[in-house]
């Protein structure tokens, strides 16, 4: 299965967030949408990502002050991303190894969706019921 199957079942939402905004309105934008990453965008072009994690690193560095600064002195600036052709089974592979919960997809540089951990876990756990299922079935057949 590809990633571009995998955004076709969750959808292409994007949430994101400007460069020059606080660190607060951030961690306002990924309560509200209970996400656990937003990508930081300057209009069309990807900047960064901001993730749950860059978060906390910065406010056990600099305490509550830090919810002050513009999210591009926090973000993750260099970016490893994926293709909507790309195979799942090579997403989890560089998710696992670079220990990244989030990736953002792209279709040349333009932002086309944002896949996580979460949505490959359930496409795995779907995977794993049909076959199951049809296991099942031809023992059952047999």
């Amino acid at each position: 299965m590809t990633v571009q199957a995998i955004l076709e079942s969750k959808g292409r939402y994007i949430y994101s967030v400007e460069p020059d905004e606080r660190l607060s309105a951030a961690v306002k934008t990924l309560a509200e949408r209970r996400v656990g990453a937003v990508l930081v965008m300057r209009g069309a072009r990807l900047d960064g990502i901001l993730s749950e994690r860059d978060i906390v690193r910065v406010l056990a560095d600099r305490g509550p002050a830090a919810l002050e600064q513009p999210v591009h002195t926090v973000m993750t600036h260099d970016v490893v991303s994926c293709r909507q052709t790309d195979l799942v089974g090579s997403i989890m592979e560089v998710m696992t190894n670079s220990k990244f919960r989030h990736l953002p997809v792209l279709d040349g540089d333009r932002v086309v969706g944002l896949i996580s951990i979460g949505d490959i876990v359930k496409w795995r756990l779907s995977e794993y019921e049909h076959e199951q299922q049809a296991l099942h079935d031809y023992i059952k057949s047999a």
